[in-house]
């Protein structure tokens, strides 16, 4: 027993091997340091249970290297999406443009006029770096941006419904990924749900009905993961708006999604945009920056400016409140909007752009590549745009489907999901399938790379 604990290499040994040194930079040293005492401390306890010989150097190298890559995982890590989910909520929904990044890296690395005025000389408001170009943009009257979409909402709730009463129909009481509720929310806001009309059919006169001398509030929301259909009645966003502007009462309506344009020019049904909602007069309407606008995650209301300026100066914007970056980013984004052929900047629409022919051709490229290490077919696929929009809506793609030699798609998509970078993508009918419509053609050669070294085990 004694032989085999010499025969137990040193700590620095370990740690000079270049397959444990490469995780240095992305845990750090002491990480990697830890890892390998834990696997010596694993042989130790294992000899002096059994009496056996020590673990192999190889051994050795593979417990270590295990913990740090389960380590690695906890972290933020980059992933080539071959799901087909243009807007995958798990995966980071947008990719940044690389406008948005320049910004990023701009301001971050050093000082900035985040909360300066330059020409007077004196403090200054964050949100008026990105408050014009919001205007511009979406054709509103004035804008606030928050640090996500309930964020945004639980700031007009607590500005304007706190121990009063909100009326919202019963076919938009939603609820989206993460158990994100409004019911729930508007309960934590402070105010009082009052519910009208039935599931599947909601007229005007319900809305009248229920209003009250507590009524602070007329609210629409955005049904962005289901549909109704079939025997239904829903109120009018320009009726609504009439209402609230008869009863003296404002309006919202949360958009979620975030289109500052129609989807229809890449095929897709159309989404409401931001600007038809200010058209059918809402006063205040909150929507994502990282869903269809394609930017950072932030929370955007716009609006009636005097409604806006009460949002300013409720304390809780203070806890609300985004960071430089995303400001930076956010505004990087919007100004693509108006820059002629910016949009195709942005690469969610960079994504939507090819035909099923053209990703047919990257995918056949990618069959020759993988050829010899497996079954690979090209296949016509089908995508979703996700991030709460358009949810009935396919996104007609294609890609590869592989078939290991081994049968076991599964353990193919684990090693796939264990690589650096991780792809990940859907097991379908004995087959490991990755969409390309969601991976930039730039990132080709590096999936290639990942799945041979997954297919050869």
């Amino acid at each position: 027993m004694d032989s085999a604990f010499r025969e137990l290499p040193a700590v620095n040994e370990l740690l000079d091997e270049p397959a444990l040194v490469a995780f240095a930079k992305s845990l750090g040293p002491s990480a990697v340091k830890a890892a390998v005492r834990d696997a010596l401390g694993d042989a130790r306890r294992r000899i002096a249970a059994d009496g056996g010989s020590a673990p192999s150097f190889a051994t050795l190298v593979a417990s270590a290297s295990a913990r740090l890559v389960h380590a690695e995982t906890e972290s933020l890590l980059p992933v080539l999406n071959g799901t087909g989910i243009l807007l995958h909520t798990n995966l980071g929904r947008a990719p940044l443009p690389d406008e948005a990044l320049d910004a990023i890296a701009a301001i971050g690395r050093g000082y900035s006029n985040l909360e300066f005025d330059l020409d007077a000389g004196k403090r200054g408001s964050r949100y008026a770096r990105v408050t014009g170009l919001v205007r511009e943009t979406t054709g509103a009257a004035d804008a606030l941006v928050v640090n996500n979409c309930a964020a945004a909402i639980l700031l007009v709730l607590d500005t304007f419904a706190k121990g009063r009463e909100v009326i919202v129909t019963r076919n938009q009481l939603i609820e989206v990924g993460g158990g994100f509720r409004l019911p729930d929310v508007l309960e934590r806001s402070g105010a009082v749900l009052v519910e009208v009309g039935t599931t599947n059919r909601v007229y005007l006169r319900d809305v009248e009905g229920a209003l009250s001398p507590n009524t602070a509030l007329l609210m629409r929301t955005h049904p962005s993961n289901y549909r109704i259909e079939g025997f239904v009645a829903d109120v009018a966003a320009r009726d609504l708006a009439a209402l609230g502007r008869r009863a003296g009462l404002p309006t919202l309506e949360d958009l979620g999604s975030g289109a500052l344009v129609d989807l229809a020019a890449y095929g897709l049904p159309h989404e409401r945009t931001v600007g038809e909602a200010l058209a059918d007069g809402i006063d205040l309407i909150t929507f994502s920056g990282d869903k269809l606008l394609g930017g950072p995650q932030a929370g955007i209301i716009v609006g009636d400016p005097a409604l806006i300026g009460r949002m300013r100066a409720n304390p809780l914007l203070r806890a609300l409140r985004v960071d430089k970056v995303t400001l930076a980013a956010l505004a990087a984004t919007l100004r693509l909007y108006l820059e002629p052929g910016g949009i195709e900047r942005i690469p969610l629409y960079a994504m939507l752009r090819p035909s099923v022919d053209e990703l047919r051709v990257r995918a056949r490229a990618l069959q020759a590549a993988l050829g010899p290490l497996a079954d690979v077919e090209v296949v016509v696929t089908s995508g979703l745009v996700g991030g709460g929009a358009l949810p009935a809506a396919a996104v007609p793609s294609a890609g590869i489907a592989l078939r290991p030699r081994d049968g076991d798609a599964g353990a193919l998509a684990e090693r796939a999901r264990g690589a650096r970078p991780a792809v990940v993508a859907r097991v379908e009918d004995g087959a490991f399938i990755v969409d390309v419509r969601t991976i930039p053609p730039e990132d080709d050669a590096r999936l290639v790379a990942v799945l041979r070294t997954a297919l050869a085990g």
